[in-house]
């Protein structure tokens, strides 16, 4: 690690106006348009009970950038596949915004609760950790991040398990040129580690990683067209991966 902190200091230069340049003429992709509350699984005429309420917490790719609509993002994909695999309606709420860190994301959650708009949840899935990477924020600082989320969530909406998405791995994102991509990839790969330690020290907590194969995916088949964000058939796979976990490990929080 010394080393490549030294490697850091001696780019700082670079990484500054590579890190400017992307964001200057990077595409500026939309979040996903619709509703970022619901019952998945219920018409109008359905009086059934949700049997699993479902709290999405996340950053641009929690909001659905890179999918025109949250029903090809990663909340209406979730929530259709848990709906499906419960064969019960499933209650759902996304808290997510671009540029949010995780200190943001809980901001935002106390934000809701004062208002009265943070309704209960059984399940926080977490999709965070690129705008930590990008900030150069420590792994212990993050865990610190996670923590007063975690505590928040709690707290305020009565979350019983918390599925934690793994970061993304940004040494393989597009859009990044070298060596900006490769500073960023290491830093992310560090967050990732400290997460799946922080998910490992708790039974109400999993790490959940994302379903792509380095070795049989093409990176640029699943992303955006920016070369930053998941793209549809990436959401789907999310979704339908993650309902799939959800669904055979948190059975206990299931309503009768």
């Amino acid at each position: 690690m010394p080393t490549f902190t030294a490697a850091k200091v001696a780019l700082s230069p670079l990484l500054i106006w590579q890190g400017r340049q992307v964001r200057r003429e990077a595409p500026r992709l939309p979040e996903a348009t619709g509703p970022r509350l619901g019952l998945a699984g219920m018409d109008r005429h359905s009086s059934a009970m949700p049997r699993l309420r479902v709290l999405i917490v996340g950053d641009s790719s929690g909001a659905g950038v890179g999918a025109a609509t949250q029903n090809e993002a990663l909340a209406g994909r979730l929530s259709q596949a848990l709906t499906r695999r419960l064969k019960a309606p499933i209650a759902w709420q996304l808290v997510a915004r671009t540029g949010w860190t995780t200190a943001d994301a809980t901001s935002a959650l106390r934000e809701l609760s004062a208002q009265g708009r943070l309704p209960p949840a059984d399940v926080m899935v977490t999709a965070l950790g690129v705008n930590d990477t990008v900030r150069q924020t420590s792994p212990r600082r993050w865990t610190a991040h996670l923590d007063a989320l975690e505590a928040c969530a709690r707290e305020l909406a009565g979350v019983h398990q918390i599925v934690a998405t793994a970061v993304p791995p940004m040494h393989l994102f597009p859009l990044l040129p070298q060596p900006l991509r490769w500073v960023l990839g290491r830093s992310a790969q560090a967050l990732d580690a400290a997460l799946v330690q922080w998910t490992a020290d708790s039974g109400t907590r999993a790490y959940f990683e994302m379903p792509y194969d380095p070795a049989r995916d093409e990176v640029r088949a699943l992303m955006a067209s920016d070369g930053f964000h998941p793209g549809p058939l990436l959401y789907q796979r999310w979704g339908e991966a993650l309902a799939l976990q959800i669904a055979a490990d948190y059975q206990p929080l299931m309503r009768p």
